[in-house]
């Protein structure tokens, strides 16, 4: 197991603490180089999976944490919602692409996160992740520095399993 993944959540309970404030994330346990949750917006429960990279490469000077999420709101119909956290924020009107064996999936960006276009590009790119073994996601801060992350697979599809039984979606 990968101890430096057990930093992401405290950053991912932030990102997702600006919705719920008073609303504690469950741990749903750590597979392989991921984790799940689940926590409650007001009375709509949420629930999600990250992991950090296990390698990042870019010549930039200062870079705040990076992960990748998978989120599933069920009371909002909304399902397979992946988002990319950055570490910086993204160069206006630039897009992020994650590569996934030959699948390569482009996400818009909206400062410091990236999602994907429309639910099809999501779902799609969730069976990528379930059937690789490693994920590449590249980026351009907004001053002009290239980053390319690379992120493990492993347990991806475990911990999928248990967000996706906890929401029962």
């Amino acid at each position: 197991m990968n101890m430096k993944n057990h930093i992401v959540f405290p950053i991912a309970l932030m990102f997702f603490s600006a919705v719920s404030v008073a609303n504690a994330a469950t741990s749903l346990g750590v597979f392989g180089d991921w984790e799940a949750y689940t926590e409650r917006d007001g009375d709509k429960l949420v629930c999600y999976m990250g992991a950090e990279p296990t390698k990042t490469r870019g010549k930039y000077k200062v870079r705040g944490k990076t992960f990748v999420l998978v989120t599933h709101r069920p009371a909002d119909k909304s399902t397979n919602v992946v988002s990319v956290q950055a570490g910086y924020t993204y160069k206006k009107g630039s897009e992020t692409e994650i590569i996934v064996g030959k699948t390569t999936t482009r996400l818009f960006v909206d400062k410091r996160h990236a999602y994907a276009y429309d639910s099809k590009a999501d779902n799609n790119l969730v069976k990528s992740m379930a059937r690789g073994a490693a994920m590449t996601v590249k980026g351009t801060s907004s001053k002009g520095t290239l980053t390319t992350d690379t992120y493990s697979l492993k347990g991806f599809t475990a911990a999928y399993k248990a967000i996706s039984a906890a929401c029962k979606v």
